[in-house]
This record gives C-alpha cells, sequence and structure tokens, in this order.
C-alpha cells in the first residue's frame, strides 16, 4: 500500500470500526437516500461485527501512517448455520466484507487493500471466500477483477460471488 497508510491485522478493539465500515458497506444508488444509521443493529447486519475476534474471524483495518486515523477495512467472517449471511455458499466458506470512508474511495486505495487481503487469504490456505454485492455497485466490477464470479445466488437486490484461490 502507499507509504502514507499502513494495513494492520484487525483486533476485538477494531470492532466499533467495523460497524462503521459495516454501515458503509451497504450500497445505496446514486441520488438515493442513505439508511438510517441504526440499520446496522439488525441481527441480519450486526452478526457480520458482532463479538469480533471468533475463531475463524480475519481482517485487515487501513489506517494513515501519520495519525493512525482509521480509513478502512475488509473482513471475512464465517457464517453457518443460523447466522448465514446474505452471500452463504456453504459451511466452509467465509463472507468477505469491505469498505472505505466516503473520502478515501477511487484513490486506487481500496484496490491496494483488497489484493494485500487475497494474497494474505491465499498465504493462509483458504479455498475460497464469498460475498453478496448489488450488480449495479461500482464494488462489483472491482470484485470481478479480483476473480470473484457470480454464482446465480440472489438475494432481494444483490448476487452472490465467489472467489476460489488455486
Amino acid at each position: 500500500m502507499s507509504s502514507n497508510y499502513l494495513n494492520h491485522e484487525l483486533v476485538k478493539s477494531d470492532e466499533p470500526f467495523l460497524y462503521e465500515m459495516l454501515y458503509q458497506a451497504l450500497y445505496v444508488p446514486e441520488g438515493g437516500i442513505p439508511y438510517e444509521r441504526n440499520i446496522i443493529e439488525n441481527p441480519e447486519l450486526a452478526k457480520y461485527v458482532k463479538d469480533w475476534g471468533k475463531e475463524h474471524d480475519f481482517g485487515l483495518i487501513s489506517v494513515k501512517e501519520e495519525n493512525d486515523q482509521k480509513i478502512g477495512a475488509i473482513w471475512i467472517r464465517l457464517l453457518i448455520g443460523q447466522e448465514k449471511g446474505y452471500g452463504y455458499i456453504n459451511n466452509t466458506t467465509p463472507e468477505l466484507t469491505f469498505a472505505l470512508l466516503p473520502e478515501y474511495r477511487n484513490q486506487g486505495l481500496g484496490t491496494q487493500l483488497l489484493q494485500q487481503f487475497l494474497d494474505q487469504l491465499a498465504q493462509k490456505g483458504y479455498v475460497s471466500i464469498s460475498l453478496s454485492v448489488d450488480p449495479e455497485s461500482h464494488a462489483c466490477r472491482l470484485y470481478r477483477r479480483f476473480g470473484f464470479e457470480g454464482t446465480g445466488i440472489i438475494s432481494g437486490t444483490s448476487m452472490t460471488m465467489l472467489k476460489t484461490f488455486k
């Protein structure tokens, strides 16, 4: 990543920022009305962050080097059984969540963070990860560039994508 930004492994104390990133990850179409902030308290969304640091949780947080300001995060969580998420594939494929604060988007920072994260997952021996994304979102094109493929599974207006590590 740029010398102005550093990525660190997520820890339990990052959980409040993960909730902010969860909110930022929610797709709002151009000109659409943003969600109320308390939407992330909904159990269907909160499960992506609540009690961060479980056995299969892994992620990176991006911070400005000069002042440690948190600007973005990317993480996976294995959501199975009653906790199945929107991008559920199977009981061994963790789901990805990824966001940057709006003022840091479209500068290449997200691309660099995603690349570093995927490289680390490959080194750790992950077989695959999944996510749920609105096909109209700019993020959808980014995920396709990194080898995520649509699975045909649709949840509401979002599709599930799968990245397989070779």
